[in-house]
């Protein structure tokens, strides 16, 4: 009897005005060739954060949300696709945006 677990990427895409990458992480165990356990996980991944000073910082597309597994190329070939300049620097004014809205209501 011989498990093994493996991980699909299956749906790997990207929405909306900034092109949030969104990810179906498929979990596949399998015992003697056979599927036995199929999970899923979701996450997304936007462009970038604002450091302290606003100024911009791009994703560097090294870990999963859970901060250890690394993104698989076929998730980064698409983000390198679809975050463009024009994206980045509207994502940005839409943090900025984000920012000073609660800044004054604070």
């Amino acid at each position: 009897m011989a498990l093994t677990k493996s991980f699909i990427y299956d749906r790997v895409g990207a929405a909306g005005d900034y092109e949030i990458i969104e990810v179906r992480k498929t979990t596949v165990i399998k015992e003697d060739d056979v599927i036995i356990s199929r999970s899923f996980e979701r996450y997304t991944l936007d462009c970038g954060t604002l450091d302290a000073s606003d100024n911009f910082v791009a994703n560097p597309l090294d870990k999963e949300p859970d901060g250890v597994t690394a993104i698989p190329d076929k998730v980064k070939n698409v983000a390198n696709a679809v975050w463009t300049t024009d994206v980045q620097n509207a994502w940005k004014a839409k943090l900025l945006a984000l920012k000073t809205n609660t800044e004054i209501q604070e």
